[in-house]
């Protein structure tokens, strides 16, 4: 890759690192950081800015839709749902009761 080529893709993963967003739950675990410092990688490709692209626009969820069967599993219908739910009140500092915790209530 030609050195314009290779600032262009690095410029490219370094303004979608400092767009990325902060995640709350996991402040010394960021994927801004790693993204930075990927882009100063010396086997940088073009390609991998415009995955990295794609992902932080996400312009593949629209391409591949996720079936019913995979969002809804038989065994356990209700899991992502409940697994949004939770990761929303862990935002907001509530916890689950020890009681439901210990019953396997939800």
């Amino acid at each position: 890759m030609s050195t314009n080529h290779l600032r262009h893709a690095q410029q490219c993963l370094r303004h979608i690192a400092a767009e990325w967003p902060v995640d709350p739950l996991r402040p010394n675990l960021q994927l801004k950081t790693f993204l930075a410092s990927l882009a100063d990688h010396p086997a940088l490709s073009a390609r991998a800015a415009a995955a990295t692209s794609a992902i932080h626009q996400n312009r593949v969820s629209g391409r591949v839709p996720t079936p019913q069967v995979v969002l809804k599993p038989a065994s356990m219908p209700l899991h992502y749902q409940r697994l949004q739910e939770g990761y929303e009140k862990s935002l907001k500092g509530v916890g689950r009761p020890r009681w439901k915790i210990f019953f396997g209530l939800w």
